[in-house]
């Protein structure tokens, strides 16, 4: 008395026959599909007579209600032999008391006589029986969609499930358009002798009866609880701010996932408070386009038609730009008006104000601060500084304005050579007062120093003076009185 997917043996409802003792709510797979918990079960109403009529669940998540016309002790998950039209059938007990009252009047089902009754609970010999049929299931399948594609039917077989009695079989599926299987029936009827019945079923019911896991990793809604299918829109999509990706949008069966109806009206209620913004904010920057809508945080997106920067704004925010532009009042951007604009600059002149002194006081710290110590650059410019005070006194430089500030030099032009002039020994008295004759150390000797500046003048308010660009040997030789003042001295 075990079920299809439990691994042990005996009945599901006590443990003494080794089974799961879950009474039809283990988690098996088998079990659980579309199962109720009964949170009526362990209450006791005296005063209400108990309902006789009890829930069974067939494969596939199928469910009918049968009267319990024999009054027998029934639990959850019990297999009971039914009665079906032209024969019987076994099924488990899913749901029975106060609750199968209250699921017949949300099924609109009457409590009349076309209801049929429980026999009896299904015996060893009886499982045994339902077994061999079931086992029939898989290659009746698979032989069906053959003959199907034999007679080019457009029809998908999606199941088949066997009577108890072993005399007939339902076969379920799906099409787009109406199918003439009347040849189909009587080679099925002929080649497995039994009683055929097709039952055209929707793609969600489809997807309920093979089952699987959907995208939020969970097992399908139709194939554990869902038994009720709503139309779907894509508005829900909409109103819920989805991207209209129909990859995304779609589940298993390739329609609409029936979960976007779950929280539509929460969206709708929050939907409410939030301004419908038909045409695009107007502000002196430029008009604002409407581009996303956070419906719980109460925030909203705009963008400027020339930028593609994306503004945050609050719902009391966005409320307040509309009732501007009612009035034909154009705020000076997304965040701030004209007055704020105001105080705004008035509070930035005052922090320029103040930041003025700050700024005095850096500049002096970091004038007064002490440099770090740098023992082998300060011996380099020590080095540097004596070698520069010996080159003055052995050296000393009449144009040291003009040293200054050097020039880049230039590509110095052929010297022209002068014609050589006599000159006349330097006659200088000796001690004895006897004169004596230095003639000059070298004979090209005297052109000016600065003969780079030829042709140029390098201090405007200088004028050249011939006796200015002696060597520097010669100068402590004194000059030798001259008889005619118009002759030039020689250096």
């Amino acid at each position: 008395m075990a079920c299809s997917s439990c691994g042990t043996s005996g009945g599901c409802s006590t443990t003494d026959g080794g089974g799961c003792g879950k009474s039809g709510g283990c988690s098996s797979g088998g079990c659980n599909k579309m199962n109720a918990f009964d949170w009526l079960a362990d209450m006791e109403l005296m005063d209400l007579p108990k309902f006789n009529i009890v829930e069974v669940r067939f494969k596939g998540g199928r469910k009918e209600f049968f009267k319990n016309t024999n009054n027998l002790e029934l639990f959850m998950g019990d297999p009971v032999v039914i009665e079906v039209q032209g024969g019987h059938h076994i099924g488990y007990v899913s749901l029975q008391g106060e609750l199968v009252r209250i699921q017949m009047r949300k099924r609109n089902v009457a409590n009349d006589e076309q209801i049929k009754q429980v026999y009896r609970i299904a015996t060893d010999k009886d499982m045994e029986k339902f077994e061999s049929a079931r086992n029939r299931e898989a290659g009746t399948l698979f032989r069906t969609r053959n003959v199907i594609n034999e007679l080019k039917l457009g029809m998908k077989l999606t199941d088949v499930e066997y009577q108890a009695d072993n005399t007939k079989a339902t076969f379920f599926y799906s099409a787009e358009d109406r199918v003439d299987f009347r040849d189909l029936i009587k080679r099925l009827a002929g080649e497995f002798k039994i009683r055929v019945e097709m039952k055209q079923i929707s793609l969600r019911q489809e997807a309920g009866r093979l089952g699987g896991i959907g995208s939020c990793g969970r097992e399908l809604c139709c194939s554990t609880w869902l038994v009720d299918f709503k139309n779907v829109s894509t508005s829900a999509a909409r109103y819920q701010n989805l991207s209209l990706n129909p990859a995304k949008l779609s589940g298993q069966c390739g329609r609409l996932k029936c979960c976007l109806n779950y929280e539509l009206d929460t969206y709708m209620d929050a939907l409410k408070s939030i301004p419908a913004v038909e045409k695009p904010l107007l502000t002196q920057r430029g008009e604002a386009m409407h581009q996303k809508t956070d419906i719980f945080r109460r925030i909203m997106w705009f963008g400027y038609r020339e930028e593609t920067t994306w503004y945050q704004l609050s719902i009391d925010r966005v409320n307040e730009i509309l009732e501007q532009n009612k009035q034909g009042i154009k705020p000076v951007s997304l965040e701030i008006d004209t007055e704020e604009v105001k105080e705004i600059e008035k509070a930035n002149k005052e922090k320029i104000e103040l930041s003025r002194f700050d700024d005095k006081f850096k500049r002096n710290n970091s004038n007064n601060k002490r440099r770090k110590p740098n023992p082998q650059g300060d011996q380099q410019r020590n080095n540097a500084a004596k070698i520069s005070d010996t080159a003055k006194e052995t050296k000393p430089n009449p144009n040291q304005n003009q040293r200054n500030h050097p020039r880049p030099q230039q590509q110095s032009k052929p010297q022209q050579q002068r014609p050589q002039q006599p000159t006349k020994p330097n006659s200088i008295q000796n001690e004895g007062g006897e004169s004596s004759v230095t003639p000059n150390k070298k004979e090209g000797n005297n052109q000016p120093r600065n003969s780079r500046y030829k042709g140029k003048n390098p201090n405007p308010n200088h004028k050249h003076n011939p006796n200015n660009n002696r060597n520097s040997n010669n100068t402590n030789n004194p000059k030798p009185p001259t008889n005619n003042p118009t002759e030039p001295s020689n250096s």
